[in-house]
């Protein structure tokens, strides 16, 4: 077997110009499939279903994690491909086996006063600190996606309602809406900032950089990074942050699922199904510190030690 994966590594090396790091992952990958070949006394060209489920057990042992199984699994059915263009094995027994489905990751959020925290780091007495309290307070007030602010035209806007237009993934159109705060930033920033960053130039969208021209994703990313480095703040925090922190506190208050769904512009209720594990995490620690006998229990167990 040594021969064979030798010869895979050249091919990946010298037909297939895979970057050495690529390159040296397969390898440790297959010689990590080689060594259980070698310990169970395995025919890799005959590799059965059971003995591959006995291969996946032992990986399950050493406690890896799923992204790590899957990149192995993916390593073995390159593998295995390259041995059946040559004849060397009449099929690919890891085809049909599966990767482990991926943990989902809790979105993170902003937590207790650390949105006022944001918001007290930034400069106002300049324009562009005026739009970028206006960017922050968007992002929390609406929920929208980071290029969904970057597209946003003066004309999306409608003050009378407190609402905006969002054209999102695949131009599905849907309407958001917003409080008194960005109400307020938004008249400061269209009535006296934006002019004067925009100068002589003119432009339709709402987000005007230092140049005069429409900010960009990237900027407003730099924006929020900058803020973030003022405050005491210690966790990642990015737009997207902002996005998870307005669909949490609306659940945290009492929205139902399917409104948040539609404000997010989310076309799966399972896509917004995960913000629900925060909440309930929430409700948990809620019920811990206020249910009265769980309380009682605490104090007692205090006192006896």
């Amino acid at each position: 077997m040594k021969t064979k994966i030798e010869l895979f590594v050249k091919y990946l090396e010298n037909e297939k110009r895979y970057p050495q790091t690529t390159v040296k992952s397969y390898q440790k990958d297959l010689e990590k499939y080689e060594n259980f070949i070698k310990e169970n006394n395995i025919d890799y060209l005959t590799i059965n279903h059971d003995e591959i489920i006995l291969f996946l057990k032992d990986l399950d042992n050493d406690s890896l994690s799923k992204s790590t199984i899957s990149r192995i699994l993916s390593a073995i059915r390159h593998f295995y491909a390259y041995l059946l263009s040559l004849d060397f094995v009449s099929s690919n027994p890891f085809k049909m086996i599966r990767n482990p489905k991926k943990d989902k990751k809790l979105p993170n959020f902003l937590q207790g006063d650390e949105f006022e925290k944001v918001i007290d780091s930034i400069d106002e007495t300049t324009d562009l600190g005026i739009r970028n309290r206006l960017i922050v307070e968007l992002l929390y007030a609406t929920g929208i996606r980071l290029s969904e602010l970057t597209n946003l035209k003066l004309n999306d806007i409608n003050f009378y309602n407190k609402e905006i237009k969002i054209f999102g993934k695949g131009g599905k159109e849907r309407i958001v809406f917003f409080g008194e705060y960005a109400e307020e930033y938004l008249h400061k920033y269209i009535t006296y900032s934006r002019n004067n960053l925009l100068g002589d130039k003119k432009s339709n969208y709402l987000l005007i950089n230092n140049q005069g021209g429409n900010l960009t994703n990237r900027g407003v990313e730099s924006i929020i990074e900058d803020i973030i480095k003022k405050t005491s703040l210690k966790h990642h925090i990015s737009p997207h942050v902002l996005r998870h922190t307005f669909a949490t506190d609306l659940l945290n208050n009492g929205a139902d699922l399917k409104s948040v769904q539609e404000l997010l512009g989310h076309s799966s209720l399972s896509t917004t199904q995960i913000y629900t594990h925060v909440t309930n995490e929430r409700l948990k620690e809620v019920y811990l510190s206020a249910f009265p006998r769980q309380s009682n229990k605490i104090e007692k167990d205090t006192k006896k030690n």
